[in-house]
C-alpha cells in the first residue's frame, strides 16, 4: 500500500484553502455588481456586507491557519495525516461559516466553531511537534 506523504496532503489542502478564498473574493465582486456598490465602499447592502465580512474574516484566519498547518505537518509526524485532515476540517468550517453568514449573520456560529476547533488542534500539534523536535535536537 502506498501512503501519500503528509506534505503532499497539506499542499493539496493549502490549494483548496486558496481556491476557497478566491471564491469568497469572487462573491464580494459579484455582490458589488449586484448591488451597485463601487470600490472602495464596504457598506451599503446587507448581502454585500455579509460577503465582504466572510472574505475579510477568512483572510484574517488564513494568516493563522497556513503557518499552523505547515508547522504541524513538518514537526508532528507521529500521525502524518492528522494535520491535513484538520486543514480539511478548517475549510469545511469556513464553508459552513460562509453559507450560514450569507443566509443570516446569526447563523455563522457553527462554522466558526468548527474552523476554530481545527485551528486549536493545529496549534496543539504544532506545539507538541516543535517541542519534541527541540528535545530530540538537544539530546544529540
Amino acid at each position: 500500500m502506498h501512503i501519500v506523504p503528509a506534505t503532499i496532503l497539506s499542499a493539496a489542502v493549502t490549494i483548496l484553502a486558496v481556491v476557497f478564498y478566491f471564491y469568497t473574493s469572487l462573491l464580494v465582486g459579484r455582490m458589488r455588481g449586484k448591488h451597485d456598490i463601487k470600490a472602495p465602499a464596504v457598506t451599503g447592502n446587507l448581502e454585500f456586507e455579509c460577503a465582504y465580512r466572510v472574505q475579510m474574516n477568512t483572510l484574517e484566519h488564513m494568516v493563522i491557519f497556513l503557518p499552523l498547518l505547515w508547522i504541524a505537518t513538518i514537526y508532528f509526524m507521529r500521525i502524518g495525516w492528522i494535520a491535513p485532515l484538520l486543514g480539511l476540517v478548517w475549510i469545511v468550517g469556513r464553508f459552513l461559516y460562509m453559507t450560514g453568514y450569507m443566509r443570516d449573520p446569526s447563523k455563522r456560529s457553527m462554522g466558526f466553531l468548527i474552523a476554530g476547533l481545527a485551528l486549536v488542534g493545529l496549534l496543539i500539534l504544532s506545539i507538541v511537534g516543535v517541542v519534541n523536535a527541540w528535545i530530540a535536537t538537544s539530546a544529540m
